[in-house]
């Protein structure tokens, strides 16, 4: 079995898989103020209650945007788990060919995503990640990856109003019925909830008119059910991308 580990800004999310099986898939909170020992607890309980032994466990795949993070997760897999984390990285074998500028400032998540993408869609391919920040990828039909765009993410929007307008309340994000707002919420729902939309629908136009072709538009990250159904452009949400990805790398680069 494969653990893949997905440590991101605001959530980490921990996956097992049995070959290409998801088998169970968990979201905890970001917390900088636990340790490497407190969630090695944690991934073990949630383990135990879905009747898994981490003695099953053969491989382990680590992507991570949290340095310090990242850094400490060596050590509950090392103390925890039968074998240490292949940790991703531009310099790993993913089908892909790196473009960018420079490649060290691309995110691992990014290309365990454009990997897992391109080896189910093809390409070319912009995939949207709604996570902390909203990132758009491009993959051409010959697997290069050129990189994208990097746009706030919807909740860090919602809390710069809340915090920065005086007379803006913290709201829930959910569809508005219309577009014209009725009152202060509704409207703040209508202007991120159809306005978000509208950004992620012009980005892809610009990122497909400088390729000089349309693309498969593939959406992931936690918030990427919510915009989807109000974009003209995302054609599919795949919520598991990123694991899947990270399983992807795995295999590719097994260590013997």
């Amino acid at each position: 079995m494969l653990l893949a580990i997905d440590i991101g800004n605001t959530n980490i999310v921990w996956g097992v898989f049995d070959g290409a099986k998801l088998l169970a898939d968990w979201r905890v909170s970001t917390d900088h103020s636990k340790t490497t020992d407190e969630y090695a607890i944690l991934l073990l309980d949630l383990l135990r209650v879905k009747e898994i032994s981490p003695d099953r466990v053969a491989g382990v795949g680590l992507s991570g945007v949290v340095p310090p993070l990242t850094a400490g997760f060596g050590g509950p897999s090392d103390a925890y788990l039968p074998c240490p984390p292949l940790i991703m990285s531009h310099e790993l074998e993913s089908g892909l060919t790196i473009k960018s500028l420079n490649p060290r400032e691309v995110g691992s998540d990014r290309i365990v995503n454009a990997a897992a993408a391109y080896r189910r869609y093809g390409g070319p391919i912009i995939i949207v990640d709604f996570g902390t920040a909203t990132t758009f990828c491009a993959v051409t039909a010959a697997g290069e990856y050129l990189g994208g765009a990097i746009a706030p993410g919807l909740r860090i929007s919602a809390e710069a109003l809340f915090n920065r307008a005086a007379k803006l309340p913290k709201i829930e994000l959910i569809r508005p019925k219309t577009a014209i707002g009725q009152d202060t919420v509704t409207s703040m729902q209508s202007g991120l909830i159809f306005g978000y939309a509208g950004l992620v629908d012009e980005l892809v136009r610009r990122i497909q008119q400088e390729l000089g072709q349309d693309c498969f538009v593939v959406a992931t990250g936690g918030l990427a059910g919510l915009i989807a159904p109000e974009s003209r452009t995302i054609r599919e949400v795949r919520p598991h991308l990123t694991l899947e990805g990270l399983a992807l790398l795995h295999a590719m680069n097994r260590p013997s």
